[in-house]
């Protein structure tokens, strides 16, 4: 069956079924299917609206598709966002994942360069002085060392390749920016995920069920923010066990300080590298406070707190003690051992 069949469907409003879409997702991957009809069908999939079984279906083939990462069994987080949210904030998740793993989350963060924002996680990390070009054992052997390891989409999806020609001809955000998180080729067991559609939140929720989380947080902030705000506008789920619950924060009952979206917009990625170490070092904004709230909620996620004022404070005290500066300069470290390595062999 044609991609554009599928195609067709959902340009009259119909929702795939969870088998329908697994197809059309083959398809998508299949390189003699012509990138225009690919096009053509993400298009028509964003008009009408994902459901939670497209996702699900899309992120089973994607995930399918990964190269194998050979890590032990244990309990891995992945904190980011879906992006396409087009608010052009710096990079909260990237920073976060050093003060987790400060605390002895164990990190598998999987990104990718901008696609719709100014700057991706991967483009950060290579302004930090954190390379792309990881193998899947540099990547292990980092996360063995230090906790924490960053998977470069393209790296880890070979497949990915003409799907992302076919996303920047579209130049907007596709049903590819809601996988990219649940595409992880580690077995996450747990995750903090920030979309850009508010109303997806509890769907959202029920697709990491879907796909084998046992603990989850989905958040949306301010205007369909991919992260958590800083203000009363978030919406946010709780996945545990299989139960969804909706629950609120309270910026001022947590100690931070309520600040508009505007306070957290970034810049390239050489200045949101500068905000990054900023941060790091101890300098307060609305920044350093995003980072906060949104390191809780990875916490809480975890289960490393047992509420999200005590991550708060367990993220503040990694900050300015200087243990997330320090896992942030050890993996740095690390990338510039392997570059050398490779110059002299």
């Amino acid at each position: 069956m044609p991609i554009q069949t599928f195609a067709n469907r959902v340009s009259k409003n119909e929702n795939l079924t969870y088998e329908q879409m697994l197809q059309a997702s083959e398809l998508m991957f299949n390189d003699e299917t012509p990138k225009d009809e690919i096009a053509d069908f993400l298009i028509a999939l964003k008009l009408k609206g994902e459901t939670a079984e497209e996702v699900a279906a899309l992120a089973t083939v994607m995930k399918s598709y990964a190269l194998p990462l050979d890590l032990p069994e244990g309990n891995y987080l992945d904190n980011c966002g879906t992006g396409g949210d087009g608010l052009k904030t710096f990079n909260i998740s990237t920073t976060s994942a050093f003060v987790l793993a400060a605390n002895g989350v164990s990190v598998v963060k999987h990104g990718n360069r901008k696609i719709s924002s100014a700057s991706g996680s991967s483009d950060v990390l290579q302004a930090l002085g954190i390379h792309t070009n990881f193998t899947i054992s540099d990547s292990i052997e980092l996360f063995n060392q230090e906790g924490i390891t960053f998977l470069y989409a393209p790296n880890v999806h070979p497949k990915l390749k003409r799907i992302g020609e076919v996303r920047r001809s579209i130049g907007k955000p596709t049903i590819f920016n809601m996988v990219g998180p649940l595409t992880n080729p580690a077995n996450l067991t747990t995750q903090l995920v920030g979309i850009n559609r508010p109303d997806f939140v509890r769907d959202y929720a029920e697709v990491l069920h879907i796909l084998g989380r046992k603990r989850a947080v989905v958040v949306s902030g301010t205007q369909g923010m991919d992260e958590a705000s800083l203000d009363q506008e978030n919406t946010l789920a709780l996945l545990e066990n299989g139960d969804i619950h909706s629950f609120t924060v309270d910026m001022q009952t947590l100690g931070l300080t309520p600040a508009p979206i505007t306070a957290l917009r970034g810049g390239n990625p050489d200045e949101n590298a500068v905000i990054l170490r900023d941060l790091l070092n101890g300098k307060h904004s609305a920044y350093f406070d995003a980072v906060l709230l949104n390191s809780s909620l990875a916490l809480f996620a975890y289960g490393k707190v047992e509420s999200i004022q005590e991550g708060v404070d367990l993220a503040r005290e990694s900050i300015l003690s200087g243990k997330a500066l320090a896992k942030l300069e050890a993996v740095i470290q690390y990338s510039q051992d392997i570059l050398k390595e490779r110059t002299l062999q």
